[in-house]
C-alpha cells in the first residue's frame, strides 16, 4: 500500500491587500497548503486568488484582530500564521501568549526592533564590516547646524524608528517624510527647525550615487538556507521609494558583498526572511548598506516568479518534524527576469513625462521620449513579469485595476 501523505498545515495571512500578500498567498496555495488571508477592505486583489481557500475581512480594531486569529486558531487548530506590515508585526508580538495555536512565520519583537531602529542596524553593521553611508543624528540643532558644515550634499533625510517617529509627527500636526532630500545647509536647517518644539530629529545622511541592491536570505541557525538578489531598475518617487520595476540579478555577482550582508544578519542574531538593502554604485564598484528589512519585501513577486519561493521555503521550514534535515536548500533561478508593480510604475511615468520638475533628486536626469518608449516597449518583452497579473491567476490584477478605477 502507498503511504498517506501528512497533510499539510493551513496557513493564515494576515493582509492580503498588497502584492506582497498575493504573492504569498500564490506561492503556498501553488503546493496545496489550504490559505487563509485576511484583509483590511473587499477591494483586497488577495480576495480574489484562485489559490485562497478562504477569504475574511479583518475586524476593525486591534483587539477584533486578535479575537479573530484566536478564532480561527480554534477552528483550524496548529497553522502557521505570516504578517506582512511592520504594524502588523509589532502588534502580534505585543499579544504572542494569545497566539499559542501558530507557527509564527515574522521575527520576534527583538529582532524586529533590531532593524527597525536604523541606529541599531548601523551599529551592527560597523561589526560586520558592512559600509553604511556617512550618518548624523542630531540631537539639537544647534548639532544639526554644526554636522551641516561638513557634510556632502545632497543629504537624505529619514527617521531611525518611523513608526514611533509617525505617531509623534500625527500628534504635533506635522508630515512623516520616509526620504526628504536636501541639496545644501540652508535647505537643511530650514526643514529640521519645524522639528524644534518635538526635540526630535531624522538622521541626516549623505547622498549615495547607484541604484537600489537587495539581497534575501531565509536564516536558520546562522545559515542562509535560501538566497537571492536583484537590482531596482524604477521606483516611486522616481528619486527613491517603492520599487516598481525591478530585475533578477545572477548569484555570481556581488558575491563579496553578499558574505558581509551574511555576517551582519548573524551579528543580528537573524533567523527567518529579510533584505539587506544597498545602494551601488558601478562606476565606483562601491555599496553602501539603506536598511534590513525584516519582513516580505515589495519586490517578493520577483523572487517568486524567478524561481525562489520563499514562502513556501519559510513554511516548509517552519513545519519541519523533529527529525527532518534542515539543511540549506537553495533553488536555482533565472537571472534577468523582470518585474513591474504597473499601477505605480504608470505613476512614475506620469511625473516624468508632466511633472519633472517635481522629482527630488536633481542629480537624475531622464529622456521623456525614451521613457514612454521604455514603457510601451516593456510589454512586449519576454523577460517582463508583473508584480499582479499572471495568466494563471488574473482575477487580483483586474479585481485592484477596478478599485483603482472607481476611486479615480
Amino acid at each position: 500500500m502507498t503511504a498517506l501523505l501528512p497533510a499539510l498545515l493551513p496557513a493564515v495571512v494576515l493582509g492580503i491587500d498588497t502584492p506582497i500578500g498575493v504573492a504569498i498567498v500564490r506561492s503556498l496555495g501553488r503546493h496545496g497548503v489550504p490559505v487563509y488571508g485576511i484583509a483590511r477592505t473587499a477591494a483586497a486583489p488577495g480576495l480574489a486568488s484562485r489559490h485562497l481557500h478562504e477569504g475574511l475581512l479583518r475586524a476593525d480594531d486591534a483587539e477584533g484582530t486578535l479575537a479573530q486569529l484566536e478564532g480561527l486558531a480554534a477552528r483550524l487548530g496548529e497553522a502557521c500564521l505570516f504578517a506582512i506590515s511592520e504594524g502588523d508585526i509589532a502588534l502580534l508580538n505585543g499579544h504572542r501568549e494569545r497566539l499559542t495555536g501558530y507557527r509564527l512565520l515574522f521575527p520576534d519583537a527583538r529582532r524586529m526592533h533590531s532593524v527597525v531602529d536604523k541606529g541599531l542596524t548601523y551599529a551592527a553593521a560597523a561589526k560586520a564590516g558592512v559600509p553604511v553611508p556617512r550618518t548624523v543624528q542630531p540631537a539639537t540643532l544647534a548639532e544639526a547646524q554644526a554636522a551641516a558644515g561638513t557634510l556632502r550634499f545632497p543629504v537624505v533625510l529619514k527617521w531611525a524608528e518611523p513608526n514611533e517617529a509617525g505617531i509623534l509627527l500625527r500628534r504635533a500636526g506635522l508630515a512623516l517624510d520616509k526620504t526628504r532630500y536636501c541639496h545644501d545647509s540652508e535647505e537643511l536647517l530650514a526643514y529640521l527647525r519645524q522639528f524644534a518644539p518635538l526635540g526630535r530629529y531624522p538622521l541626516i545622511q549623505e547622498y549615495c550615487a547607484g541604484y537600489g541592491l537587495g539581497q534575501f536570505f531565509l536564516m536558520h541557525d546562522g545559515q542562509a538556507h535560501s538566497v537571492f538578489q536583484h537590482r531596482r531598475l524604477h521606483e516611486w518617487p522616481p528619486e527613491g521609494g517603492v520599487s516598481t520595476m525591478c530585475e533578477s540579478v545572477a548569484l555570481d555577482r556581488h558575491a563579496a558583498l553578499r558574505e558581509r550582508s551574511l555576517a551582519l544578519l548573524r551579528e543580528l542574531d537573524w533567523e527567518g526572511i529579510a533584505m539587506v538593502e544597498y545602494r551601488y554604485d558601478p562606476v565606483r564598484d562601491e555599496a553602501a548598506l539603506m536598511e534590513v528589512n525584516g519582513r516580505f519585501w515589495g519586490s517578493l513577486p520577483l523572487a517568486c516568479h524567478a524561481g525562489v519561493e520563499f514562502p513556501w521555503l519559510a513554511y516548509r521550514l517552519a513545519t519541519a518534524q523533529g527529525g527532518a534535515p534542515t539543511r540549506p536548500v537553495q533553488s536555482p533561478y533565472r537571472a534577468g527576469l523582470r518585474c513591474r508593480f504597473m499601477i505605480p510604475e504608470t505613476k512614475r511615468l506620469l511625473r516624468l513625462l508632466l511633472r519633472p520638475g517635481a522629482v527630488a533628486d536633481r542629480r537624475l536626469a531622464f529622456s521623456r521620449g525614451g521613457e514612454l518608449l521604455g514603457y510601451l516597449a516593456d510589454f512586449l518583452r519576454p523577460s517582463m513579469r508583473y508584480y499582479l497579473f499572471t495568466w494563471s491567476d488574473p482575477a487580483p490584477f483586474f479585481r485592484d485595476l477596478w478599485h483603482v478605477l472607481r476611486r479615480g
